[in-house]
């Protein structure tokens, strides 16, 4: 996926805004389809913090009760992630950071968006401390592309991680998703099909009109 990326941007001229904002489009349709309002988004930098902060847009444009809870201060954010923060911060949607910000919220839906195949040795710091404290609450909980704390290739979790209800995973499945037990999509962010055959991937559009597919579904046919 970080060679797909590198493909898609580089030599393609797919920015990671244009990605991002599919991803996030469409974590705003799951997270309406699968829980009740209020949503926290649970953010963290980067492209998988940057979908989740997209998707707050979405779900705010649709006067959904949504708010933002950050793994570091704002001031931490750059790139794509920061330009999201900013148009959310101009909108006035709510944004805090840490443990303490998630549980006055009192959320009925959880948008896990903290890492994604990133992940890099056991989550730390605010973001292992908001992972431990959703594993306590009795919420929905909706992961971007792989649960945070998830080792994406292998399944492995080296510490605290997110036990979801629904991953929305992007582009490609993950191999380490076979190893939880929850609803799982594959969402389309739009990467033309010759970023896959230049990589020599085996690829056939698998969404046709839709913009994703059910892997669960897929999995037990």
């Amino acid at each position: 996926m970080r060679e797909i990326d590198r493909v898609a941007v580089e030599e393609f001229g797919v920015s990671l805004l244009q990605m991002m904002e599919n991803a996030g489009r469409n974590l705003a349709r799951h997270v309406r389809e699968s829980g009740p309002e209020p949503v926290v988004v649970l953010a963290g930098n980067g492209g998988n913090g940057g979908g989740g902060l997209c998707a707050a847009r979405h779900l705010a444009n649709r006067e959904l009760d949504v708010s933002v809870v950050l793994d570091r201060s704002p001031d931490g954010l750059d790139g794509a992630a920061r330009t999201q923060y900013e148009t959310l911060a101009t909108m006035g949607v709510r944004v805090d950071t840490g443990v303490d910000a998630l549980v006055d919220r009192e959320a009925e839906t959880v948008v896990d968006a903290l890492v994604g195949y990133g992940l890099d040795g056991p989550l730390r710091g605010i973001a292992g401390e908001l992972v431990t404290e959703v594993d306590g609450l009795d919420t929905t909980v909706v992961s971007l592309d792989v649960p945070s704390g998830m080792v994406a290739t292998t399944g492995e979790r080296p510490g605290p991680s997110v036990d979801p209800d629904r991953v929305l995973t992007l582009a490609l499945p993950k191999t380490g998703l076979s190893e939880i037990d929850c609803d799982l999509s594959l969402g389309d962010i739009a990467i033309p099909a010759g970023v896959y055959h230049s990589l020599d991937i085996p690829y056939s559009n698998p969404f046709e009109d839709e913009y994703r597919v059910d892997l669960t579904r897929m999995s037990e046919t």
